[in-house]
């Protein structure tokens, strides 16, 4: 494997690492309302086990309010049971062929585990960074002891490497950052 090819292998890794976690920090409840809270949630439908969005219409009409309209009817009644068993905090309410989710405002200390819980992501995104780039030096390495490339080439991409983590590792901070700012907005 080219010294190129670990780099591009490397940082498409990393690149997909920042991807879920952004992914999993949208799950997880501002002071106002998104359709990431809820559409990947299970719900038990026909004998399967379906995400909300594969059965619904989910739509914000107002900044504290989701608007859920089930594609068949049938189906409404298990997502508004799949909600109430997320553990959200939400509450929702049937209104005929919609549920209709008021988001409540949150307390300093649900917004305090809320930034405990994306810190927790991010640290866990930024293990798996650290584990892409000792993957990346392994494979340089063993290219160098193989007598495919010189030393200093060894030390170069191993720079390189070091400098994509940095690199990945400050863009987590800066979604943290993001994240909790909105987080703790009242």
């Amino acid at each position: 494997m080219a010294l190129d090819d670990v780099l591009l292998d490397a940082e498409e890794k990393m690149l997909k690492s920042e991807q879920h976690m952004e992914y999993e920090f949208s799950g997880v409840r501002t002071g106002k309302a998104s359709p990431a809270l809820v559409e990947n949630i299970q719900a038990e439908v026909y004998g399967s086990m379906m995400r909300i969005k594969e059965l619904a219409n989910i739509s914000v009409p107002e900044s504290r309010m989701l608007l859920i309209q089930p594609w068949d009817q049938g189906s409404v009644g298990p997502i508004e049971k799949a909600i109430q068993k997320a553990n959200l905090g939400l509450n929702p309410a049937v209104q005929g062929k919609f549920i209709r989710i008021v988001l409540p405002d949150l307390s300093t200390e649900t917004r305090e585990k809320f930034v405990k819980m994306v810190k927790h992501m991010a640290e866990t995104g930024k293990i798996a960074i650290r584990q892409i780039r000792r993957d990346a030096i392994e494979a340089v390495k063993k290219e160098g002891k193989n007598g495919g490339i010189s030393e200093d080439e060894v030390e170069t991409a191993e720079g390189e490497v070091q400098k994509l983590t940095d690199q990945y590792i400050k863009k987590l901070d800066v979604h943290l950052a993001v994240k909790e700012a909105e987080i703790l907005k009242v």
